[in-house]
C-alpha cells in the first residue's frame, strides 16, 4: 500500500490513478495523520501531495515531523519537496521568477534510483513560486532546470525523495518511469494489485464481516450497484437481499430492464420497491439542488429501514459508494480543497438504523469497477452501462421537481440515448442526458407562437469521472437530437448543447 497525504492539490486523484496504473493499491489519507496512524497501515511508501498553499501562509498545511522518522519511503511533490525541506532544516524562499508549465530537467545525479533509466535531460512540468535555496542535511540535488537549481533532492540512505515538479501529469513526458521507480525500485513494491486479488480479498473481507447474518443491498441496475450485488452474492449467496427502489426519478423502462436482467437472468434475491409518489411529495416545491441530494438519499435510508423490518433481522446494508463519491462529498482532508458537492450515498447511516455499512467499492474508480465486473464475468451491456446519477432525474430538472417535468426528461433523455447509439458513438461516450432548464424560450410550430421549455443536451467523456471533456458529437447526430426531442416531446421547442469541461463544470448540471 502506498499512502498518498493530501495537502490540497488539485492533482491528488491523478496521483492516485498513476499509483494505481502501476497495478500498486494507495489510498488518500489526511495530512493530519499521525504517525502511529499511518504505521498501522504498513504502506511501503508515502507520496507527499502538491498544494496551493505557500510554507510562509498562515495556517498552511504541515504534517508531522515523525513520518519522515518511520523508515517509510517518502517522495514529495512539489510543495510535499517544500514541506519536507522545512521540516528537515533546509530553506524556503519565495521566488522571484515564478515557473509554471513545461520546463527542462537536468539530472545532476545519474546513480539515482528515482531516474533510473532516464536520458540525462528531460521535460518536466512545474508550478511553483517559492523554491528551495538551502537542501537539508544529508541530502544532494539531483536535478535542476534553468531557473530552479534544487529542482529535485534526495537523500538515499533515509529513503527520503523530492521533486518540485510534477511527474503524475503527462506533459511530464517520463513522469510514470520516475513513480514507476520510487514504487519499485526505491518503496520495494510489488505490481500485484489485481482485480482478481481484489475480489479475493473482498469475498474473505465480507465473509468475516458478515458471518452468518443477512445483507441488504442498494440495487439501481448501474454498473456500481450491480458489480456490487454479484460481489457480494458470490461471498454470501442467498443471505443477500438485493432491494431495487423505484422512486420515479429513473430513466424511460428502467424498472422493466433492471428486473429482468438480475431477478429473471442471474435469479438474485431480487425485490422492487414502488415508491414514485413518496418521493415525489417529498420533493415538491423544493429547487436548492443540495436539498434534493439530500432529501432523496435520506428517503432511500428511511425505505431500506422499512424493509429491513419487513424482513426480520437483517444487521448490513451495501452501497455502491466510489471513492470519487468520497472524494467530492468532503474537503481536502482539512487541507483547501472545497466540498463539490454531496453524494447521498456517502457520510454513514443514522444511529437509529441499526445496521452496518458494507462497501467494498468505496476505494475503486470508475474504470476499476469496470474491470472487476469483467472479471466477475457481467455481460458487456451491464460492464458498459453509461452512469446515472443517484437522485436520477432530480437533479437534472432545473427547478421542481414535479411528475410532468420527469416524464419530459425521460422522454428527451430516452431519444439522446438512442440517437447516440444509432450513430454508432456509445462506446465514445461516457455519459449522454438531457437536462430541464428552468427558463422558457419563444418559438414558432405549426404557424403559431409558442413559449415553451428548453432542454440541453449533454454527451461527455471520461476515464474515471474525475475529469470529462464533451464529445464533439457529429452535426448530424445533434440535429436528429434536435429534431426528435423538439418534434416528440411535448412542452419543448429548444434545444442546446452544453460545451463545459470538468473542471471547471461539473458533469451533472446540479
Amino acid at each position: 500500500m502506498i499512502a498518498i497525504l493530501d495537502f490540497g492539490s488539485q492533482y491528488n486523484q491523478l496521483i492516485a490513478r498513476r499509483v494505481r496504473e502501476c497495478r500498486v493499491y494507495c489510498e488518500i489519507l489526511p495530512h493530519t495523520i499521525s504517525p502511529s496512524e499511518l504505521k498501522e497501515k504498513k504502506p511501503r511508501g508515502i507520496i507527499l501531495s502538491g498544494g496551493p498553499a505557500s510554507i510562509f501562509d498562515e495556517g498552511v498545511p504541515v504534517c508531522d515531523k515523525g513520518l519522515f522518522k518511520l523508515g517509510v519511503p517518502v517522495l514529495g511533490i512539489c510543495y510535499g519537496m517544500q514541506l519536507m525541506a522545512h521540516q528537515l532544516g533546509g530553506k524556503v524562499t519565495k521566488s522571484s521568477l515564478r515557473e509554471y508549465g513545461k520546463a527542462m530537467l537536468d539530472i545532476n545525479a545519474p546513480d539515482s534510483l528515482l531516474f533510473k533509466g532516464l536520458k540525462a535531460s528531460q521535460q518536466i512540468w512545474m508550478s511553483h513560486g517559492d523554491h528551495i535555496t538551502r537542501i537539508p542535511k544529508g541530502f544532494k540535488i539531483s536535478g535542476s532546470t534553468s531557473n530552479c537549481a534544487s529542482a529535485a533532492m534526495e537523500n538515499p540512505a533515509e529513503k527520503l525523495y523530492g521533486v518540485q515538479f510534477h511527474p503524475e501529469v503527462t506533459h511530464t513526458v517520463h513522469g510514470v518511469t520516475i513513480l514507476r521507480n520510487f514504487l519499485f525500485r526505491i518503496a520495494g513494491c510489488k505490481p500485484d494489485w489485481t482485480m482478481g486479488s481484489f475480489i479475493e480479498e473482498e469475498i474473505r473481507k465480507i465473509r468475516a464481516q458478515v458471518g452468518d447474518g443477512r445483507v441488504l443491498c442498494a440495487l439501481s441496475g448501474g454498473v456500481d450497484s450491480s458489480v456490487l450485488a454479484v460481489l457480494i452474492h458470490k461471498a454470501i449467496g442467498e443471505r443477500l437481499v438485493s432491494i431495487f427502489v423505484d422512486n420515479g426519478l429513473l430513466r424511460q423502462g428502467e424498472v422493466e430492464e433492471v428486473t429482468e436482467t438480475f431477478r429473471d437472468r442471474y435469479n438474485l434475491n431480487f425485490r422492487v420497491i414502488h415508491a414514485r409518489d413518496r418521493f415525489l411529495n417529498k420533493l415538491k416545491g423544493v429547487t436548492d439542488p443540495e436539498r434534493k441530494r439530500k432529501i432523496i438519499g435520506t428517503e432511500f435510508i428511511r425505505v431500506f429501514e422499512e424493509e429491513a423490518k419487513k424482513l426480520g433481522e437483517i444487521k448490513f446494508l451495501a452501497q455502491g459508494t466510489l471513492y470519487p463519491d468520497v472524494i467530492e462529498s468532503q474537503s481536502s482532508f482539512g487541507g483547501p480543497s472545497a466540498v463539490i458537492k454531496s453524494h447521498h450515498n456517502v457520510g454513514g447511516l443514522p444511529a437509529r438504523l441499526k445496521m452496518k455499512l458494507i462497501e467494498p467499492l468505496r476505494v475503486l474508480f470508475k474504470d476499476e469497477v469496470r474491470e472487476l465486473g469483467h472479471e466477475l464475468g457481467l455481460p458487456e451491456e451491464i460492464v458498459w452501462r453509461h452512469p446515472f446519477p443517484g437522485p436520477g432525474i432530480a437533479v437534472r430538472i432545473l427547478g421542481q421537481v414535479t411528475k410532468a417535468n420527469v416524464e419530459l426528461v425521460q422522454k428527451a433523455d430516452a431519444i439522446v440515448r438512442h440517437e447516440i447509439q444509432k450513430a454508432g458513438w456509445f462506446q465514445d461516450v461516457w455519459q449522454e442526458f438531457a437536462v430541464l432548464l428552468p427558463v422558457k424560450t419563444v418559438g414558432v410550430m405549426g404557424d403559431g407562437r409558442t413559449y415553451e421549455n428548453v432542454i440541453a443536451v449533454r454527451a461527455i467523456s471520461s476515464r474515471d469521472g474525475m475529469t470529462a471533456d464533451w464529445v464533439k458529437l457529429p452535426y448530424e447526430v445533434l440535429e436528429s437530437i434536435s429534431s426528435r426531442i423538439v418534434n416528440e416531446v411535448k412542452g419543448v421547442n429548444r434545444v442546446v448543447y452544453d460545451i463545459s469541461t470538468k473542471p471547471p463544470s461539473t458533469i451533472e448540471w446540479e
